[in-house]
């Protein structure tokens, strides 16, 4: 990896830093014909998809028995380190859950409750890895909200990832599909033979995954439209480069279009990261997925002429995930407002918030972090707001109701305020 300087960066290579999308573009029309062929055939179109995407001729679409046995058979280890993660994971998102409240204000009453939604779907990925955290993450939050069916959804396989299955019993999934990819997100939001409709849907996906999750928008909720994964480390000269660049690679090996960037104010590190990232490229079991991350043109290694100038870059950059390594995070962390999730000091690594430290790992992307937060109960609430006047608060008002009301045209919305005083 080559280091370049904030400054000199051209308006194009600014561009593929800065406009970084989720890629959906071009595969909106192919969605588009599998969300309309599911939502007509059914489990019919599943199973064929299942066929001609994933090699795999499928059976049983729920496969929710599968789960219990599957976590009984996996290794003790692994059961420990589902188990470790789920409840770390429900106790930081249990202290997300808000309380119903009321309070009065000169005679009105008024308050704000909290209710579940009722049926939500989780896409949890496959594909060329197994992803049980991507379970955990998704459906944990969900039943910690109350929710009361809680379905996932993951792509169908000759031999189903045992891990993936272990983590949705664990996490109290009410029901498992093997479906995956668009055809995945059209059940869910329109339900099939099989799959029952849900009201919401949640979860990363590729880009087929994120188009169908587009499309769909409207009929059902979703969380957001996540794109490939980033990171981005902010770090000084007190930065072990080795540490940085394992980062780097970490989040390089999800994805040959993931986004991994690292600015700095020393120019030392700077080289030291750059030089670090080659030198454990070499190790990594997924070398050409990270090979491809790295070369992409929004990754690479920045050199700011101040920490002020890698603050200003790190806010327009709005990282799905943020590293801060200096001799003093706190300060840095606040002055940057912008980012899905972030990871302060050396013992901090991304990899320890992807799986088990508790917060969510579905984090907005492409710089949604600058207007949106990650998967979080909020995600699985709905919220009514309560008001309950006496009648010299409905007094008090008077006045001020029916002049607006009369202002906009509205004469019977004055008028339903002027009958309680006839």
């Amino acid at each position: 990896m080559n280091v370049r300087a904030v400054a000199d960066l051209s308006p194009d290579e600014r561009a593929a830093f800065f406009e970084r999308d989720a890629g959906i573009e071009g595969a909106r029309e192919t969605a588009g014909d599998i969300l309309d062929r599911v939502e007509s055939e059914g489990d019919v179109a599943l199973r064929s998809y299942a066929s001609e995407f994933d090699g795999v001729e499928v059976g049983n679409i729920d496969v929710t028995d599968e789960a219990e046995r599957a976590y009984e058979a996996i290794d003790p280890d692994l059961q420990e380190a589902i188990e470790t993660a789920a409840e770390n994971i429900r106790v930081f998102h249990e202290r997300q859950v808000p309380d119903d409240w009321r309070a009065n204000v000169d005679g009105r009453e008024l308050g704000r409750r909290y209710r579940p939604l009722s049926r939500v779907g989780v896409y949890a990925p496959g594909g060329t890895a197994a992803y049980p955290s991507s379970v955990l993450m998704g459906v944990v939050p969900a039943v910690v909200a109350g929710v009361d069916h809680v379905a996932v959804a993951t792509p169908p396989a000759e031999d189903l990832p045992a891990a993936t299955l272990a983590a949705a019993h664990v996490a109290d999934a009410d029901a498992v599909y093997q479906v995956g990819g668009a055809q995945a997100v059209a059940a869910l939001a329109y339900g099939t033979e099989t799959v029952a409709p849900v009201e919401k849907i949640v979860g990363p996906g590729n880009k087929w995954v994120t188009a169908a999750k587009a499309a769909v928008r409207g009929d059902v909720e979703i969380d957001f439209l996540a794109g490939p994964s980033e990171v981005l480390v902010v770090c000084d000269g007190t930065a072990d480069p080795d540490l940085v660049a394992a980062d780097l690679l970490a989040q390089a090996e999800h994805d040959p279009n993931a986004s991994a960037v690292c600015v700095t104010d020393d120019a030392a590190t700077a080289e030291a990261v750059a030089d670090a990232c080659e030198r454990q490229l070499g190790a990594r079991d997924r070398r050409e997925v990270i090979e491809a991350a790295l070369d992409n043109d929004a990754s690479g290694v920045l050199y700011a002429r101040s920490m002020s100038e890698a603050v200003l870059f790190a806010e327009e950059y709005a990282a799905e995930h943020l590293s801060i390594v200096a001799a003093d995070e706190e300060a840095i962390l606040d002055r940057i407002d912008s980012a899905g999730s972030a990871f302060l000091g050396e013992t901090a690594p991304v990899a320890a918030g992807d799986y088990a430290s508790g917060p969510n790992h579905v984090l907005p992307t492409g710089g949604l972090a600058a207007v949106a937060g990650g998967l979080s109960v909020d995600h699985f609430l709905r919220s009514t707001t309560v008001q309950k006047l006496d009648g010299d608060a409905l007094a008090d008002l008077r006045e001020t109701v029916t002049t607006l009301a009369r202002a906009e045209g509205l004469e019977a919305h004055a008028e339903s305020v002027e009958k309680r005083f006839e």
